[in-house]
């Protein structure tokens, strides 16, 4: 027994590495379970890395080591959120940071899950369709 599970971790690691290095942003939110989860144990981070934690996909947004209290959740310095986790279903709006804003083509629902659908005319796109019109187009 003790055999298939390190088969299986290997085949684990060998999946994560095949993940990041060749799903783009776009379709890695789609398999968010494929990259490795977050680790807060002094594990060296890079640029474009991604991770999973509390089920939402982060790409790392400048080298680090982790700690405890850097969760990609709250250290908004060091983590993005990869936005539309269901890249299917056309997700209701919400605040981007500066470091992950929609891209031209991606589309919400705007102002909540009833309102109407927008599609970003702009790459990073950290603007609702109520405060910048101009970037967005509804379909």
């Amino acid at each position: 027994m003790s055999d298939i599970i390190e088969r299986a971790r290997e085949l684990r690691a060998k999946i994560e590495n095949l993940a990041t290095d060749h799903i783009a942003d776009d379709e890695a939110v789609g398999y968010t379970e494929l990259f490795p989860a977050w680790s807060g144990e002094n594990k060296s981070y890079q640029t474009g890395d991604r991770v999973r934690y509390g089920g939402t996909l982060y790409k790392v947004l400048q080298p680090h080591f982790s700690q405890p209290d850097w969760t990609p959740d709250t250290a908004t310095s060091l983590f993005a959120k990869v936005l539309n986790p269901e890249p299917e279903v056309i997700p209701v709006w919400e605040q981007p940071e500066s470091t992950n804003g929609y891209m031209t083509g991606d589309k919400v629902h705007y102002p909540d899950a009833d309102g109407p659908v927008y599609e970003s005319t702009i790459d990073n796109n950290v603007w609702s369709p109520k405060d910048y019109p101009q970037g967005w187009r509804e379909v």
